[in-house]
């Protein structure tokens, strides 16, 4: 079919995958098929992180341009209907749908489960998926902690009972299906997987792949295979319909790997240490890099090279303006968003990241860092979603040492001073921020 003029979207986001769970970005012991045919189709992003280390707040941020704080989600948002949610506020989706964009998101919404917050809501023509932080994979059954088990699955605002269905699959074919039905209209597709979150679940054909890998890291080999397989088919449909030349694809993960210790409603702990950070220190809820940096592709054939890096820090904020600027063809001034385009480096991607003098930042319950160029100063940081606190105060150069093991303070104190004064500013507007909130 003839390709529209406005470039089509396709936004997929992998649910806790580490830096290291992906095939183009050193994976060694799992398959990634698809993505390494998107990478080299595309721009790797190695310098490319979640504006949050948790789940909620880094949704947040891809979909508004915003901070987590400015966007008005900085937690994870909990299960139980009486749960608030994003507020009401413009999103890629609107923009877009305002653009003349048909949109659609199928999976995992995490922004809010009572009706007020239903995707259809926020610019969403079509939604599939469910509201909550994760779902059984089988029976899509929402159960944490002390709350209640609740059935979590809805096609658009109707509730809908799929039960033994492999959400990983059923996803990638209900996006499959709604690239499929063109209509002349460019289309926005957002596809939050859930996996490889817990719980972890892989049918057996996946399973048998990997059966030579520990228990852990077999299940988790067997998730993302599983969603490298989803992933494949949206890709397929796009090139059955002649569509790719012209699709923008972005694909990335919403936080690092979980190391958490889940328990069961029957008091059993299993500790989830399947994922991999490739190296890099800190998992899900860390500001170190392990919970923040996160694997990422971007592959617009139309008008951006293949097999090539871009070596600048990006956000999951960016990821709005850098989007309308490719639809819109010219930067778009939007004056209340935090994120900012990229489109002109992607194109022409520099070697250099010393080039980077943005001053970006995070924060999570209490941990703080600011990244500007190679440089990244953190305060009271600790290795995961809990304490202890392992490093009061240190400046790491993270592009020599992406472990971030060797504290430079001492032979950059002018950065250490520079630094220190633009968090206490971002502080300042982080209070604003929250003060504001609905």
């Amino acid at each position: 079919m003839p390709e529209t003029t406005s470039p089509n979207v396709v936004v997929i986001y992998a649910d806790d995958l580490g830096w290291g769970d992906v095939g183009c970005f050193g994976a060694a012991d799992l398959k990634t098929p698809a993505l390494d045919r998107l990478c080299a189709s595309g721009v790797r992003l190695p310098q490319w992180y979640s504006n949050s280390p948790v789940c909620s707040p880094s949704r947040a941020s891809l979909l508004t341009g915003r901070y987590p704080a400015h966007a008005g989600v900085e937690t994870i948002l909990g299960g139980a209907r009486r749960t608030r949610g994003l507020p009401r506020q413009e999103t890629l989706a609107t923009q877009l749908g305002r653009r003349g964009y048909r949109t659609g998101i199928f999976g995992k919404w995490h922004l809010g489960v009572a009706q007020e917050f239903s995707p259809l809501n926020y610019g969403f023509d079509e939604s599939f998926g469910f509201r909550a932080g994760c779902v059984d994979y089988y029976s899509h059954i929402y159960y944490w902690g002390a709350h209640n088990p609740v059935h979590d699955l809805w096609d658009g605002d109707e509730e809908v009972w799929l039960n033994g269905d492999y959400l990983t699959t059923v996803i990638g074919e209900r996006a499959s299906r709604f690239i499929a039905r063109d209509d002349g209209r460019p289309f926005f597709c957002y596809v939050p997987f859930n996996a490889p979150h817990y719980p972890l679940h892989a049918p057996s054909e996946y399973m048998s792949r990997f059966a030579h890998l520990p228990e852990g890291r077999r299940t988790m080999a067997a998730m993302v295979a599983a969603m490298d397989d989803a992933i494949g088919l949206i890709i397929d449909t796009l090139d059955e319909r002649g569509l790719r030349e012209n699709t923008l694809i972005f694909f990335s993960s919403d936080n690092g790997p979980s190391a958490e210790s889940r328990n069961w409603l029957d008091g059993e702990e299993i500790s989830y240490d399947g994922g991999s950070t490739g190296g890099l220190r800190g998992t899900k809820g860390s500001v170190f890099e392990g919970g923040i940096r996160v694997p990422a592709i971007v592959s617009w054939p139309a008008q951006l090279p293949s097999g090539v890096d871009y070596s600048g820090a990006g956000l999951m904020m960016d990821l709005l303006p850098t989007i309308l600027e490719a639809v819109d063809g010219s930067p778009t001034d939007l004056a209340d968003i935090d994120g900012c385009p990229l489109l002109a480096g992607l194109r022409e991607p520099s070697p250099h990241t010393d080039t980077d003098d943005r001053t970006v930042f995070w924060t999570y319950d209490g941990q703080w860092a600011a990244r500007r160029g190679r440089f990244k100063r953190v305060h009271h940081v600790r290795k995961g979603m809990t304490p202890p606190y392992v490093v009061e105060r240190a400046l790491f150069d993270v592009v020599e040492d992406s472990t971030e093991q060797i504290d430079v303070s001492q032979r950059f104190p002018e950065t250490v001073n520079e630094l220190d004064r633009e968090l206490e500013e971002f502080r300042a507007q982080h209070k604003r921020w929250g003060s504001a909130a609905v």
